[in-house]
């Protein structure tokens, strides 16, 4: 949100926030929360390079297509276990995972 736009809202009485302060979240659980939105979203950037479908990456794994869509949406009901697992399933190196888990931590700083 741009300043104006801000200033413009806590002028009008309104108090703005994020996520962070709305839910109470504690800094660890807003930083696991980054890792598994940056996980979940290597998963389908690496299933699109890969030219895989849901169905098909599901088939790799022995799972289902809605499982697949959960974990790319970073559902609350998969587990961050199941995102990695996936990831080197279909080739990610630990390095791929490391740099994911990097990405999050960056944007956390700013």
């Amino acid at each position: 949100m741009d300043a104006v736009k801000r200033q413009r809202l806590e002028a009008s009485g309104w108090r703005v926030g994020n996520a962070e302060d709305f839910l109470g979240l504690s800094p660890e659980e807003v930083a696991f929360i980054e890792m598994k939105l940056s996980l979940s979203k290597r998963l389908r950037e690496l299933r699109l390079s890969q030219k895989l479908s849901q169905e098909s990456l599901a088939n790799r794994i022995n799972s289902s297509q809605s499982r697949v869509a959960k974990m790319e949406t970073s559902d609350p009901s998969v587990s961050l276990d199941l995102i990695v697992r996936t990831l080197l399933a279909m080739g990610a190196t630990r390095e791929d995972v490391a740099g994911a888990i990097a990405s999050s931590c960056s944007s956390l700083l700013l």
